[in-house]
């Protein structure tokens, strides 16, 4: 879901050659990279090995287009990457890219002929579902045949969904034009991020070089706020749909434009032309769609209650706060008290640790922050009296190092909340120095395998100092690096400058708890399992991904330990959940579901024998439940902690034994 975003013009088609610009870029970042990462590694023939085979994966992940002939062509230059490079030199990637556009424009003539080509669903057949298990075709018979099979298994999918044929056939001509269209409106700026960004996951997997057009994107989801219509949108099939209207913006208060619309052309102005988006790539589209607040943009829709109607909407852009992405709050009643009484407990929803850098670096009094939100949530805790509090930073891919700093001494009396080490080997220590808690009283802090980073520091420092339970998948993310973002225009021309030449987010230190573990590659790991789907999604985790950096220790920190939990109180936690669990009639259904997920899973084809594949999908289709999970991560559409989810319930009931557990164990005390 990407939100209506600043006025551009539309991205050129197709990189012509690498200009000066692009030499200076790719001097600063090879430079900075070779001096500043926490690594040390040099552009070597290392880097040049890890470099091309990242690009070449980035272009075709599924071995769909390139010939392994053409693979052995660039291989030649396997080890002169790294030269080039240091030449400043990237000219290499422009040749890959114009052989890939020509297989892409080979491939989709195959696969449009292929649609039309007589298929049978009743052959027992399969095709390879991993893309570690494929090879690249030898031939162009071999490719042809790799295509026949994936548009068969493209065919049976649509099938099984309940199109027509001949809608399916329409559908999948649809797809890959617009797959052909998208690489072809590929620029310069993207082009050479893509190959930069291959060059720094060198070092590791978070390094990256960031254009223009990604910067601003960046800035955005930092702040929260930006100049536009209020919609997100999404591209299906060469399509804009509009995906969410988002309250309180310029659409919402216009109230024409509506979720399923279909946006078909876009125009500047009171009377400006029109220029038609179908088959645009989102992002053009965006751009064309977003501007400074008080403009006029006009969008020519195709209503989602009336498709063959076209009308045209005349919106005034305005400044729009994404309200959904910032920290939320809820108290909720659950358990009973010993009076009788339910017990309140204060949730607190975080989608990311965020900060407005701009506002911060220009003093304004009020920017954008993660802290100040949660800080004025736990005040209204107070307020209500709650009993406990939850923070959910489930889904929570991080942000913000100072923020989670910030937020942790909410939570904490003073001392460190994490640890930092960077090339030299000394470790540095972040922590909260102002003393008092804005809440002491019993916390729980919810994650999954998609908490990383600044949400990591949290949950590790709040298990560290005793302060709370964590509780959900077995472990989090482990993503135990930090990032520092460079803007290229600054570095280049030595001063603060409105040149937007992109940035490079470079990975300068890793970060330990206060006990002196890192998260990295580990995470931190629950007190409390809740069993979900999430645990088992492969390809996530830090662990899984290419070139990550290794799990290490340094010295321990002298810091509080508030014996808020211990083993005792974890054990009979896990005790009292896994016995809720077992007499639940929808955690069961759960369990059922991951064993078949993990069964589907392990297997290293698909069927496309239709009557099998349905079959199949009855039981359970794991790639469309992988497809909802990943969905669901992205949502800021959510309820702040939807009560009527069974897994949300439980959660709950565990804190209601928390809380009943602490009140136990004070009344030994007291005796």
């Amino acid at each position: 879901m990407l939100p209506v975003l600043l006025l551009a013009a539309p991205a050129s088609a197709r990189p012509k050659a690498p200009d000066l610009q692009d030499r200076q870029i790719t001097k600063v970042v090879r430079v900075r990279m070779e001096a500043w990462h926490l690594t040390g590694q040099r552009v070597d023939d290392t880097v040049s090995e890890r470099c091309l085979d990242s690009f070449l994966k980035s272009l075709d992940p599924w071995k769909l287009y390139f010939l392994q002939s053409d693979i052995d062509e660039f291989q030649q230059n396997r080890h002169r990457v790294d030269d080039m490079l240091n030449n400043n030199d990237v000219s290499f990637a422009y040749t890959i890219f114009s052989r890939f556009l020509a297989r892409v424009e080979e491939r989709t003539q195959t696969a449009l002929e292929q649609i039309d080509a007589p298929h049978d669903f009743t052959v027992d057949e399969s095709m390879i579902r991993e893309r570690d298990d494929t090879t690249y075709p030898k031939s162009v018979d071999e490719a042809v045949e790799r295509w026949r099979k994936r548009v068969k298994f493209d065919m049976v999918v649509q099938l099984a969904d309940g199109k027509e044929t001949d809608e399916a056939k329409e559908k999948l001509r649809k797809r890959y034009n617009s797959v052909r269209k998208r690489w072809d409106e590929t620029d310069d700026d993207e082009l050479l991020e893509l190959f930069l960004t291959s060059m720094t996951s060198a070092f590791d997997p978070h390094s990256s070089y960031m254009s223009k057009s990604t910067l601003e994107d960046f800035d955005i989801a930092m702040r929260l706020e930006l100049d536009g219509i209020g919609a997100a949108l999404r591209s299906e099939d060469g399509y804009t749909t509009v995906q969410e209207i988002i309250a309180g913006g310029a659409a919402d208060e216009d109230g024409r434009l509506k979720e399923g619309d279909i946006i078909v052309s876009v125009g500047q102005g009171a009377t400006g032309p029109m220029d038609d988006i179908v088959d645009m790539k989102l992002r053009n589209v965006v751009k064309l769609i977003r501007g400074k607040q008080g403009t006029v943009v006009r969008l020519e829709v195709k209503p989602a209650d009336n498709p063959k109607e076209l009308k045209v909407y005349e919106i005034i852009r305005d400044r729009v706060e994404l309200k959904n992405q910032e920290a939320r709050g809820a108290v909720i009643n659950w358990g009973r008290k010993p009076s009788g009484q339910p017990y309140k407990i204060g949730v607190v929803a975080l989608p990311s640790f965020y900060m407005d850098m701009e506002g911060a670096r220009r003093g304004l009094p009020n920017y954008r922050s993660t802290t100040r939100d949660v800080a004025r949530l736990l005040s209204g805790f107070n307020d209500q009296g709650v009993d406990a509090v939850v923070v959910d930073l489930r889904f929570n891919g991080g942000g913000s190092l100072q923020e989670s700093v910030a937020m942790t001494g909410l939570f904490i009396d003073r001392g460190p909340v994490v640890q930092v080490k960077g090339p030299d080997g000394r470790s540095i220590p972040h922590a909260d120095d102002d003393p008092g808690m804005l809440w002491s009283g019993p916390l729980m802090v919810m994650t999954n395998k998609f908490s990383a980073s600044a949400s990591e520091i949290f949950a590790g420092a709040i298990q560290d100092y005793g302060r709370g339970i964590v509780v959900g998948d077995e472990s989090t993310h482990g993503k135990g690096t930090v990032q520092q973002l460079f803007n290229l225009a600054e570095l280049l021309f030595g001063r603060q400058t409105s040149k937007n030449w992109g940035a490079l987010k470079l990975t300068i230190q890793q970060f330990y708890r206060p006990g002196g573990d890192s998260t990295q590659n580990r995470g931190v790991v629950s007190d409390v399992v809740i069993p979900a789907l999430t645990q088992h999604i492969e390809g996530i985790s830090e662990r899984d991904l290419d070139y990550a950096l290794s799990f290490d220790q340094v010295k321990e920190m002298r810091h509080d330990r508030f014996g808020m939990v211990n083993g005792g109180i974890k054990a009979e936690l896990q005790r009292l959940s896994a016995d809720r669990i077992s007499q639940s009639a929808d955690f069961q259904k759960d369990l059922k579901q991951i064993n078949r997920y993990e069964e589907q899973k392990d297997k290293k084809t698909v069927t496309l024998n239709l009557e099998q594949y349905l079959a199949e999908k009855e039981e359970l289709d794991a790639d469309k439940e992988q497809e909802e999970t990943f969905e669901k991560a992205t949502d800021t559409d959510r309820p702040v902690f939807d009560m009527e989810e069974h897994y949300n319930k439980e959660a709950m009931s565990i804190v209601a034994d928390y809380l009943r557990l602490l009140g136990e164990k004070k009344l030994a005390v007291a005796r």
